[in-house]
């Protein structure tokens, strides 16, 4: 292992040690159900905060949601006198700079694809949505020339592999467990006469013997989730495979209930994640319209009503959790919500409902949460970064040399992270 490499092993190491520290001294403030409370459960410690959040107007929230610094230069003077009134010191300045500067990858133009002429980009982009494009094209960007074929995880139609095949010339083996999906992709491939085959298997199914993974090979995944990007770290590594390029997402699609870390550093750690925990770094609507946000608020009010009236009806002190609904069912009336929601848990409601009077219960619960989610969202980006940073460091205690960093912008996706790594000579 060379100097650089050893360098940049102590600066993800430190930099995770950091982060670990942080949110092991703020668990009070993010790791919180707000569903659950009925007043801030931190307000005697951080009384500061407190009348800081409650001093926000409604229709300020949204905006300071939206950007992480807009929202820490709003939040932080009045935690950092509630922190100075405890004689507690946080390391604040990780909330904005979670990821050291030098880290980061430059972001290139995604709206250009090396190896495409404009007919053939057309033809590849067509049917895909225009902010998936670009993070496909940001992401086949950053990628080594490495000179090796291609495994794709959990490729879904395969444009990814696609892409790669083309403009890279690299034979791709695109694995996807649901056969139409496969299907579709080996149709298009074929017809472009692309080096691509796909594989149709289950990323579960998969052990040592039928293993894909092989020594001379890049495997890369563009947004697999939870488990599925943890089994590619797992059989990669098993494999010694010599390189990795993979952008995480979606933390909290996990097979257990609590998540299990995956470095040393990360195993030592008191923090103790649930599935609710690991949907914090997902909490950020940069790309939501204003429509669709009034429409979020609202069904968050009519939940939030309806567990207040369950609440009375069972007799019982406890968050009831509703199903999934359509955004249909939003343009109908409260009542009828809370009848559906009733007939969903086998609820008998009590006679003579007023309903409107539940209503405002759960606008006022609204703002409440609102207020409690704004406080653990300073802690998204901490806890992402921690999340990628265990992946970096087991990845490193693999013997592979990685850079972590941002293949396109945030307002192309909020999941723009982006972990390389090459096996290091032993």
């Amino acid at each position: 292992m060379n100097q650089d490499n050893l360098q940049q092993q102590f600066t993800y190491s430190q930099q995770f040690s950091k982060l670990n520290q942080l949110l092991e001294k703020s668990t009070a403030l993010w790791q919180v159900r707000a569903f659950e409370v009925f007043a801030l459960p931190w307000a005697q410690d951080f009384p500061q905060l407190a009348t800081a959040v409650w001093a926000l107007a409604d229709d300020e929230l949204d905006g300071l949601d939206a950007e992480q610094s807009i929202l820490v230069k709003a939040l932080t003077p009045a935690l950092s006198k509630d922190l100075k009134a405890l004689g507690q010191d946080w390391d604040l300045s990780l909330l904005t700079n979670p990821i050291t500067a030098a880290d980061k990858i430059l972001v290139v133009d995604e709206t250009q694809v090396n190896g495409l002429s404009i007919d053939d980009e057309t033809h590849f982009s067509a049917h895909i949505k225009g902010r998936k494009w670009q993070q496909i094209t940001a992401f086949v960007q950053h990628l080594p020339d490495l000179n090796l074929s291609v495994l794709e995880w959990c490729a879904g139609k395969g444009h990814l592999g696609r892409l790669i095949a083309k403009a890279r010339g690299a034979e791709v083996v695109s694995l996807e467990w649901q056969a139409p999906l496969c299907e579709a992709g080996q149709a298009f491939a074929d017809k472009w006469q692309l080096p691509q085959t796909f594989v149709c298997a289950d990323a579960f199914a998969i052990n040592v013997n039928t293993n894909p993974f092989t020594r001379q090979q890049q495997v890369v995944a563009l947004h697999a989730c939870g488990d599925l990007h943890v089994r590619l770290l797992m059989l990669a590594a098993a494999a010694g495979t010599q390189a990795l390029a993979i952008s995480p997402c979606c933390y909290h699609l996990i097979q257990g209930s609590y998540y299990q870390a995956l470095s040393d550093m990360a195993k030592k750690s008191a923090i103790k994640l649930s599935r609710h925990d690991l949907q914090l770094p997902l909490q950020q609507s940069v790309i939501a319209s204003p429509k669709q946000q009034a429409l979020r608020h609202q069904e968050i009010a009519w939940r939030l009503g309806f567990d207040a009236l369950q609440r009375q009806c069972r007799q019982i002190d406890e968050y009831l959790p509703l199903p999934s609904i359509k955004q249909s069912q939003l343009s109908g009336s409260f009542s009828h919500f809370c009848l559906w929601a009733a007939e969903i848990k086998a609820l008998k409601l009590t006679q003579n409902c007023d309903f409107d009077a539940w209503l405002e219960v759960g606008y006022k619960r609204q703002q409440l949460t609102r207020r409690i989610d704004l406080v653990a969202h300073l802690f998204r980006a901490v806890l992402e970064q921690w999340l990628i940073l265990d992946r970096v460091c087991f990845l490193q205690e693999q013997g592979y040399g990685v850079r972590v960093g941002e293949f396109c912008t945030n307002s192309v996706t909020p999941r723009n992270a982006l972990i390389l790594a090459q096996k290091m000579a032993t």
